[in-house]
């Protein structure tokens, strides 16, 4: 690792030092990561469990040995989602809407790590990431197809017919099992942890993992709730209703059962939330979405906390105390497991640097990767939340361009 800092630092002017920056970090990768092939669930197309475009759901793979083959984690991609028949089409042109066009491999890195220093206590487990092609946290399900635009909404199809494609090459056997995902995905495993508690034997040890999933329903900078409207389209258009938790739907408007503060507490399967209390993704689309800052004035910190304003951060300040108040919305569960830490990011068990590194960020001295791998082997519970930024100086805060 230090030969690769020393790379990092040899380029001269911005130019050089941009391009010797991206020799490290792929070289760092490689070091640490490895390529997974595609598998695409071809069975699953009879089932209409399809992509947006009609093309299979597919996945990447990579295979358990030791004490770990009869254990599986089970991981769904992110990506947003979209609202209404053009932003689903336009995600049909990308890797988000259509299975055709996905990478053949994958890098996998962090809790997808083959290696036990990377990965203690999952390295030897079946590791399989499910590819986002259907832009609705895998809960949508319309029987038409509009013949104009071709459009299939079956998010919540693809869940099932890729656990029951898991459970034919072996999770049937399963002794432990993780639902996991990141962003939207870490979404689908809130909303359907206890549907794939039900999926799997009665024998099997299941918890769920939720990374950078749970998106909160506040105002944006504008004063406007520009959140909630878009989480009721998405719901409405890709009739999502019929697969989000009935104790919820029942109680309040189906859209409002997208946000984890309205339904979490009714899951019955122990889960555990990574998240930050400043989630980038959140603070840019959620508090401060273009059309609440249309002459730009949050761009810059928005791509970089460091450069926001005292007011800016009194308002995102602001934000993480809605964020703390709408987490006690998950109950005071000994089975519930929280790392809240104050940096500002979106994903994090997903990449090596953030999971488990000599760097990685630490709440109470204790990586995410002890602390996930403690509180699911019932080792010891775990539920810290950190203090306001910019207390913490193990965040790795990353610059967005």
């Amino acid at each position: 690792m230090m030969l690769l800092s020393g790379m990092c630092i040899m380029g001269k002017g911005r130019l050089g030092q941009w391009l010797h920056f991206l020799v490290c970090v792929l070289l760092v990768l490689k070091t640490e990561g490895f390529d997974v092939g595609i598998t695409y669930v071809q069975s699953a197309v009879a089932k209409g469990a399809v992509c947006l475009d009609g093309s299979p759901p597919a996945y990447h793979f990579d295979k358990g040995s030791g004490a770990g083959i009869n254990n599986w984690l089970v991981f769904f991609e992110g990506g947003g989602w979209c609202n209404n028949a053009t932003t689903c089409l336009e995600r049909t042109k990308t890797r988000l809407g259509s299975s055709k066009l996905m990478d053949k491999e994958i890098s996998f890195s962090g809790i997808f790590s083959n290696k036990q220093k990377f990965n203690p206590d999952f390295y030897s487990w079946n590791r399989i990431k499910v590819r986002y092609c259907d832009g609705s946290s895998f809960t949508g399900d319309v029987e038409a197809v509009n013949p104009a635009n071709k459009l299939y909404f079956r998010g919540g199809r693809i869940f099932v017919a890729v656990i029951e494609d898991l459970m034919a090459k072996g999770m049937q056997n399963a002794e432990n099992a993780i639902l996991s995902g990141c962003s939207a995905g870490g979404l689908t495993s809130i909303l359907l942890c206890d549907k794939f508690r039900a999926l799997l034997p009665a024998r099997t040890k299941v918890k769920c993992v939720a990374d950078a999933g749970f998106f909160i329903n506040a105002k944006d900078v504008s004063g406007a709730q520009h959140i909630e409207g878009f989480y009721n389209d998405v719901v409405t258009t890709h009739g999502s209703a019929k697969n989000l938790p009935s104790y919820c739907t029942s109680r309040m408007k189906p859209g409002l059962c997208f946000f984890p503060q309205n339904m979490a507490r009714g899951i019955q399967t122990p889960l555990f939330l990574i998240n930050a209390a400043y989630d980038s993704w959140q603070v840019k689309n959620i508090l401060a979405p273009g059309v609440a800052d249309p002459h730009g004035t949050w761009r810059s910190c928005k791509l970089d906390i460091t450069k926001c304003s005292n007011d800016q951060l009194a308002i995102m300040q602001d934000f993480r105390k809605q964020f703390l108040s709408a987490l006690t919305g998950l109950g005071n569960s000994p089975a519930r497991g929280l790392f809240i830490n104050s940096c500002y990011s979106h994903c994090q068990a997903g990449t090596q640097e953030t999971w488990l590194r000599d760097d990685s960020p630490k709440l109470g001295g204790t990586t995410i990767a002890k602390a996930v791998g403690d509180w699911y082997y019932d080792r010891v519970p775990f539920q810290k939340i950190d203090c306001p930024y910019p207390c913490d100086k193990t965040c790795h805060n990353r610059v967005f361009d």
